[in-house]
């Protein structure tokens, strides 16, 4: 599915109009049409009046038609302008005068307290994908007495008050019980803390084609059928040729695991496996891979020299490298700790291998302290970072806060300079790649904020590109998988916190 920010709808929109020739009149009674059907699974007709808070804009446009189809289906509705009905233009004039002939009930705010006894519900029709900056009087009352009636809201295409790119929200904000996405869902809706005030989230099709968007060259995609068939291959994943062997499916060397983190290295080589590797070796300093024989049988485990000293830090990078000689995938990170030297050692792998490089957690670290990535050679193999918000900070010399306020674009930015694809962790993750396309994932759970359950998706990634996904490709599909089978775990459970990083392998 496509997910558009407010330029790219515009474009789109304008494009629909004057190049397919479908008029806007035409797109708007289809918008309110489908903002009524969804008006009339949320609100019950009999319990009382339902009050379509109209804006000057398209968006209240949209909210007028509705109103009239939701009067056709016996529903009492009342429309509460929040400017003057005359300062309307275009399409939304056209709908203002055709409530106005039908004698649908109206009223212009005029700043008093609204009076909620008697409603039943609210259609937020205030603000839409045009506006910008937090919302102005009388728009801004209005919004503050929605949220204090204590009614649902069904806001259309975006929750007023909710940037439609960024997902960050103004004060205020309309808190929806549901929003009906028109035509396409918009970035803001798809990240927190927009998905939260946005409530349940209903693409309805308009009429706008959806070759429109490709057209368009929309390059942002929500992980969903047909895109798992299509673009991700889940099919060629769920299903295996009869005649394979266990050499068909890669082989991943995991260097992860160190004397206090051992359980990393474990998590991220079960992942691999469970991800669907024919092989997994996990490497570790040789002192310590001892006391993993028969952890993870299913995996060989290769002792690195170290010098007795049980850590990385002893571990030659040359050793690392000519182990990754013929593998199909090298997953590095997790667990390993940092030491004096450790980005030259990091440094080695980058140049040093040819295979397909996923960097996790303390690698992340590394690259983060070696300097600007872009300044790297670039591999011929692709590479993988999958950074959480702190980690992401740290590679882009900036603040968590910084990062969370538009995700996208951070994660846009980072792919785009250093030629990596970038899996940026957290709720609806992203995926960006170098030529600029992005993955949001919408698989997962808050039971998933737990140790471990990082190293896991690693190693799933990891175990695709092994099995000859491309970097992009398999970051999007690991991170849905990955998402899907910490769904189940919690499903499986009464209570999701209690929810562990091995029980998302239990459940891949």
């Amino acid at each position: 599915m496509f997910v558009v920010t407010a330029e790219e709808m515009r474009r789109v929109d304008l494009h629909t109009i004057q190049t397919v020739g479908i008029p806007a009149l035409v797109l708007m009674e289809n918008a309110g049409r489908a903002v009524a059907e969804e008006g009339m699974e949320l609100f019950d007709a009999r319990r009382g009046v339902l009050a379509v808070l109209a804006g000057k804009g398209n968006n209240g446009g949209d909210g007028l038609v509705a109103a009239r189809h939701l009067i056709e289906a016996g529903y009492d509705v009342k429309i509460i302008y929040a400017e003057a009905p005359e300062s309307f233009r275009g399409e939304a004039a056209i709908q203002r005068d055709i409530a106005s002939r039908l004698g649908i009930p109206c009223e212009v705010y005029d700043s008093s307290a609204i009076d909620w006894r008697g409603y039943s519900g609210i259609i937020d029709a205030l603000l839409g994908t045009g506006s910008r900056g937090a919302p102005r009087e009388a728009y801004a009352a209005l919004i503050g007495q929605a949220n204090l009636s204590g009614l649902p809201i069904l806001s259309v295409d975006l929750p007023s008050g909710l940037d439609a790119d960024t997902g960050q929200v103004f004060d205020p904000c309309i808190r929806a019980a549901r929003t009906v996405a028109l035509a396409f869902t918009k970035r803001g809706l798809e990240q927190y803390p927009g998905a939260e005030f946005a409530g349940e989230v209903k693409v309805r099709y308009i009429g706008i084609p959806r070759k429109a968007a490709a057209e368009a060259g929309i390059r942002t995609f929500r992980i969903e059928e047909p895109l798992l068939s299509r673009q991700l291959r889940l099919e060629d994943y769920r299903l295996r040729r009869a005649d394979s062997h266990k050499g068909t499916y890669g082989h991943v060397l995991v260097a992860a695991g160190s004397r206090s983190m051992s359980g990393a290295g474990l998590l991220s080589a079960k992942a691999a496996l469970h991800g669907g590797s024919g092989l997994v070796t996990w490497a570790l300093p040789d002192r310590l891979a001892e006391p993993m024989f028969g952890q993870v049988p299913e995996a060989m485990l290769a002792g690195l020299a170290d010098e007795q000293r049980g850590d990385w830090s002893a571990v030659q990078a040359d050793a690392l490298a000519q182990l990754a000689v013929g593998k199909d995938a090298l997953l590095f990170g997790p667990g390993i700790g940092r030491w004096a030297q450790d980005t030259a050692f990091l440094r080695k792998l980058w140049e040093g291998t040819d295979c397909p490089l996923v960097l996790d957690a303390d690698a992340l670290n590394m690259l983060a302290a070696a300097g600007d990535a872009a300044n790297w050679p670039k591999r011929g193999a692709p590479v993988v970072l999958t950074p959480h918000p702190g980690e992401m900070a740290r590679l882009t010399g900036t603040t968590v806060p910084v990062v969370q306020r538009d995700r996208i674009e951070t994660a846009r930015r980072y792919a785009a300079r250093t030629g990596v694809t970038l899996v940026l962790k957290g709720a609806r993750t992203v995926i960006a790649d170098p030529e600029g396309n992005f993955y949001i994932n919408p698989t997962g759970n808050a039971g998933m904020a737990t140790g471990g359950a990082g190293d896991v998706l690693a190693g799933i990634i990891a175990s695709l590109l092994a099995q000859g996904w491309h970097g992009p490709e398999a970051a999007a599909l690991g991170t849905y998988l990955h998402g899907a089978a910490g769904d189940r775990a919690a499903a499986s459970r009464e209570l999701s916190a209690s929810l562990t990083a091995g029980e998302i392998i239990d459940h891949l």
